[in-house]
């Protein structure tokens, strides 16, 4: 079974923008990440960076455009993310109101850069554990921002202010002859753009230690076996800005193993196989933010980050498509 993670980046300024570009079939960088998604041709596949919208139409085009290329997937699910969700409130402390940053999650509309998952295997959509509306400050030993003049940006703020910056989902998948599989996904928010107060550092930092909370079992049943992690953390364990507590933690946790996927493509550009993004040198840099951590019960037979040299054809078909590299690992029992 071969499970992958891609941030497509496909989102779009506005509502129904996606949906027109991948009717018309003419976008560039719509027909790439469709050649990066056959070439990876994964059983179930993470998608984040895919503008959301309440009938499921954009998503399903695209699903037909795979199906055009010989990928089926005959299973799929996604929810409204937090992206782009209105709260009515100053969210960034910057005095304005109605701005993307205002959001529950950064979104210049509804569901922008929301989260899909695509799957050759039954969803059991009505076992599914959606996190999404869980408050920050509700997590247990919350990093919550604050300056000398209190809870940044306000105390209102902070009462409706959401965890997850996109989503955090569980989602039960129903293998062939391996029986349940649990799904845990989630995008979470980068840890720049924000002031001293570090609220998008802290933040992201807590994204990711939800998952180890989870597995303790503070939010309810947690599986014990059988479960993957995966998504975009947007945090790399040493490299970049951010708090590195929280990767460090969950990539070391013995509840998980990392296979460590790498590419010819990153060695070459960065001298680094491990990165999963190629964001502006010198700041950001190249930096390994996409992960698939499978359970430790699961053998890994095989991983990679699909990053060819980048001066070969489909090497540039890659770039075309997305900053970030669809990230792919083998498992089986």
């Amino acid at each position: 079974m071969r499970v992958a993670t891609y941030n497509t980046e496909l989102q779009r300024k506005g509502p129904g923008l996606l949906l027109r570009d991948i009717v018309r079939g003419e976008d560039a960088q719509i027909n790439a990440t469709l050649e990066v998604i056959a070439k990876a041709n994964a059983d179930i596949l993470v998608l984040q960076g895919f503008d959301y919208d309440l009938t499921g139409a954009a998503l399903g085009a695209y699903v037909e455009a795979l199906s055009a290329r010989g990928i089926d997937y005959p299973h799929r699910f996604a929810e409204r993310p937090n992206t782009g969700m209105p709260t009515g409130l100053d969210m960034d402390g910057n005095g304005r109101l109605g701005e993307p940053r205002d959001a529950q999650g950064y979104g210049q509309f509804s569901g922008q850069g929301g989260i899909a998952i695509l799957s050759r295997h039954p969803i059991v959509i009505e076992e599914v554990q959606d996190f999404s509306a869980l408050l920050w400050r509700d997590m247990p030993g919350a990093l919550l921002p604050e300056t000398e003049d209190g809870p940044f940006p306000s105390e209102a703020a902070q009462a409706i202010q959401r965890l997850p910056t996109t989503a955090h989902w569980v989602v039960p998948i129903d293998l062939p002859e391996a029986g349940r599989l649990s799904l845990m996904t989630f995008h979470a928010s980068p840890p720049v753009f924000d002031g001293p107060e570090d609220r998008n550092g802290r933040r992201n930092h807590d994204e990711i230690v939800f998952w180890q909370q989870y597995l303790d079992g503070i939010f309810g049943p947690a599986p014990e076996e059988q479960f993957i992690l995966l998504g975009d953390f947007n945090q790399d364990r040493r490299d970049g800005e951010g708090r590195k507590e929280a990767i460090r933690g969950i990539l070391n946790d013995a509840r998980l193993q990392d296979p460590r996927p790498q590419s010819d493509g990153s060695a070459l550009v960065s001298g680094d196989p491990f990165d999963t993004v190629d964001w502006d040198d010198p700041i950001p840099g190249n930096l390994r933010v996409d992960y698939v951590l499978p359970s430790r019960d699961w053998r890994v037979l095989d991983a990679g980050v699909l990053w060819p040299d980048p001066n070969s054809p489909f090497g540039q078909t890659v770039a075309l498509a997305s900053r970030h590299r669809l990230v792919w690992v083998d498992l089986t029992r």
